[in-house]
């Protein structure tokens, strides 16, 4: 894992998670976990939802919490969620399992799955095998995999072993140096996240300065800062493909309707 400052939030939410891992490796063997992924069920394809040009694709976020935001849903039910969002015409589904920082849970992806016939893509702090297992293992279709915290080896070794399983890999990337590493490990998927993870100020012009360096055949996915329907243009424009969103609809009355207003 790569070097993270003390400061960095990145490093406490790190901290916290290795403890989580130490106690659901007591829980079940990785052995145990890894038999589970490789006979698991298949799932939607994560990937080919990204592809279908005849619609704007909306990968709609369920997230109780946040480092920055606090609680942005209080009453929060993933089905039920998860639900809604694909009767609105969402593509795919992301669900943050991180249970210390966001307040998630990996169980939430088989309720997800059980409510809505999208794939699901897992967000979570992820360095470790046992990681990538447990997330097959639970009914994902994807995993997200932070350049920001892995080394090149690491994010090499990490894609290889999910798509082994048949597990898409959202690669999220922050600026040119991630991006490279990103594609040199092979990332068919890139998502450029728009929030700076040390100050959490957010910016499309992120997005829209990486564009220019994901090649054609690669599948580009903006992350955060997205809320209006202009957002929405001005991206498509610059060669997105999909766009994952969260706050702006986990903080709406009405989820529903706000992702109509950006399709």
């Amino acid at each position: 894992m790569k070097h993270l400052d003390r400061t960095h939030i990145l490093t406490r939410i790190v901290e916290a998670k290795q403890r989580r891992l130490q106690v659901s490796r007591m829980r079940v063997p990785e052995a145990i976990v890894k038999r589970m992924a490789e006979t698991a069920k298949p799932v939607p394809s994560f990937r080919e939802a990204l592809v279908n040009r005849e619609r704007v694709r909306i990968i709609a976020e369920v997230k109780k919490a946040s480092p920055s935001k606090g609680v942005l849903r209080e009453s929060l039910d993933p089905s039920d969620l998860a639900g809604t969002y694909m009767k609105a015409g969402a593509c795919a589904v992301s669900v943050v399992t991180e249970e210390d920082f966001f307040q998630g849970d990996l169980g939430w992806i088989n309720q997800i799955r059980s409510a809505a016939s999208l794939p699901v893509l897992r967000k979570d702090f992820v360095w470790e095998s046992f990681q990538v297992y447990e997330t097959r293992a639970a009914g994902a279709s994807a995993i997200l995999l932070i350049a920001a915290m892995l080394d090149l080896g690491e994010l090499k070794q990490l894609i290889a072993l999910s798509h082994r399983l048949k597990l898409d890999v959202l690669a999220e990337v922050h600026d040119e140096n991630e991006l490279g590493e990103a594609l040199e490990a092979g990332a068919v998927i890139i998502g450029v996240n728009n929030r700076d993870l040390k100050t959490f100020d957010v910016t499309l012009d992120t997005s829209l300065r990486l564009a220019k360096l994901i090649p054609d055949d690669r599948l580009f996915v903006v992350e955060s800062g997205i809320h209006t329907k202009r957002d929405i243009e001005r991206l498509l424009d610059a060669g997105a493909d999909a766009f994952l969103i969260g706050e702006h609809f986990l903080t709406a009355p009405d989820p529903a309707a706000a992702i109509r207003g950006l399709l």
